[in-house]
């Protein structure tokens, strides 16, 4: 019986690093593309889930559609971030790009308290558990797992087969080239700003199925997500796929011997670690 519980911890930490793959490649992308980290990228999350709450749960609006309505109003606002905050100080130091990222991340937060305050709130849905194999598995993280691979699916086949997503491929390698080869950085910069906003937008479809919903969600995913993408490389997001895995398995297994908490704090102690050993992330490049 043992064995059929770790076995239960490693498929639910399988199934739990799914959807912060799903985390990561928006942020990663996002990078890659603009070279600027989002550090409100959770909070772009946060949103998502009371659009799909409100349309549902208030407004009666069937579920798959309020989940689709919620991830084109996260992807308007991925491309309205780019174009009112990040595109006025694109050439300027990192830092000032890190500041007002993060200064709109306790902008929202402040905001939703504001007008919807403190309280815990959810859509009201409860899927059920799943016995396989004497494991009990969940429902909504198996579901979640499937469409977030699907969602990644997508987009890879996005990049490798479209004309934008070659473009967004080739911007993303040499920005300096490209613009000289007649690319329109602009419009490149703010059509991935939008996927990226839709990437969480879609995420906050799946997280909602799970979590309750308040101002400071984004504070549950924002850090890990971050930790994610700087242990894959940042901005490489195969290099983020695979420290999603990894970091959803330490804090599986590391919660299964110990306590939940104590995953997390092992999961943050090996990414210290990690960065002793290879600053530059596990598929980063030295720069």
């Amino acid at each position: 019986m043992f064995d059929i519980y770790l076995l239960e911890t490693i498929v639910n930490g399988i199934l739990l690093g799914g959807v912060l793959a799903l985390l990561a490649l928006g942020l990663n992308l996002i990078f890659g593309v603009i070279d600027v980290v989002w550090i409100c990228y959770a909070e772009l999350v946060m949103l998502g889930m009371y659009a799909i709450f409100f349309l549902y749960v208030k407004f009666g609006i069937p579920l798959i559609l309020a989940c689709l309505a919620g991830i084109a109003v996260v992807a308007v606002f991925g491309y309205l971030v780019h174009l009112l905050v990040i595109s006025p100080i694109l050439g300027t130091a990192p830092i000032n790009q890190l500041l007002a990222t993060g200064g709109l991340l306790f902008f929202l937060q402040s905001f939703t308290t504001l007008l919807f305050g403190v309280e815990f709130r959810n859509i009201g849905l409860r899927l059920p558990v799943l016995e396989v194999f004497g494991m009990y598995i969940s429902f909504a993280r198996l579901l979640a797992f499937c469409t977030a691979l699907i969602g990644m699916i997508v987009l890879y086949l996005f990049l490798a087969r479209t004309y934008i997503g070659t473009a967004i491929r080739a911007i993303s390698q040499d920005r300096e080239v490209m613009v000289l080869m007649g690319v329109n950085s602009r419009k490149i910069y703010l059509i991935t700003s939008a996927i990226g906003g839709g990437l969480a937008g879609l995420a906050a479809c799946l997280l909602v199925l799970q979590y309750d919903i308040h101002p400071a969600i984004g504070l549950s995913f924002g850090p890990i997500t971050f930790m994610i993408c700087v242990l894959g490389g940042l901005g490489n997001m195969l290099g983020g796929f695979i420290a999603a895995f990894i970091f959803s398995q330490i804090i599986a297994i590391g919660g299964f011997y110990t306590e939940l908490e104590w995953g997390y704090v092992i999961a943050f102690a090996v990414f210290i670690v990690m960065m002793f050993i290879r600053p530059q992330g596990i598929l980063g490049s030295r720069s």
